[in-house]
């Protein structure tokens, strides 16, 4: 057991402090930590205390990096578990950290499959193979992607992919512009069958214009 000397203000983080223990620097914790234990110069701090508030600061960081993480596009659970294993955290507190995302509604693979499934429709349109593969390699699971992905959306995706690639290219020769677009439209995934249905489609569409 010691006595708390000191609290000093981290120079590398804001919402961080130094605290000082018999003259002596003991650990460092979150500013919301501090205020939660009513920590302060004088106070007593046995070693099991210590240990308590260290562990629960590596919870808090943790969750720092997960949220950060999560403000640059919604994630998968898997995602997010690769992220903070990557990170050096145990399973303990990378379960924990799943658990309270999920118990706050921030990961929800139903929703996040959703949302690339919307966004890739939108801005990049690709076949329902490919979008769930994606998905696949994000870690979703074949339960919720058999409840998202929806195959009979495939002719409609190509012929959104291939009206924005068509309009770039020269309608002067037929088989060139089948080829282009052809090739184009095998990269994302799409299957012969709706490849060739899209192709005539756009080039009708395109010269009756």
């Amino acid at each position: 057991m010691g006595k708390i000397t000191e609290i000093r203000n981290s120079k590398r983080s804001k919402k961080r402090v130094n605290i000082y223990v018999d003259g002596r620097f003991a650990l460092a914790l979150t500013t919301e930590l501090l205020i939660k234990n009513k920590l302060k110069v004088g106070r007593e701090l046995t070693e099991e205390k210590k240990s308590e508030l260290l562990g629960k600061d590596i919870i808090e960081k943790a969750m720092d990096i997960a949220l950060r993480y999560l403000g640059y596009r919604p994630r998968s659970e898997a995602e997010i578990r690769t992220k903070l294993l990557g990170r050096g955290l145990t399973e303990e507190v990378t379960e924990a950290i799943i658990t309270r995302l999920r118990d706050r509604g921030l990961i929800d693979d139903f929703a996040f499959a959703h949302f690339w499934k919307d966004n890739r429709e939108s801005f990049n349109p690709r076949s329902t193979w490919l979008t769930r593969r994606e998905l696949k390699q994000k870690g979703v699971s074949e339960e919720v992607l058999n409840q998202v992905i929806d195959t009979e959306t495939d002719e409609a995706s190509a012929y959104q992919a291939a009206l924005l690639k068509a309009r770039r290219l020269t309608t002067e020769d037929y088989n060139v512009f089948r080829k282009r677009l052809g090739e184009y439209l095998q990269r994302r995934g799409f299957g012969y069958g709706v490849i060739n249905k899209t192709i005539a489609k756009i080039w009708q569409d395109l010269n009756s214009a």
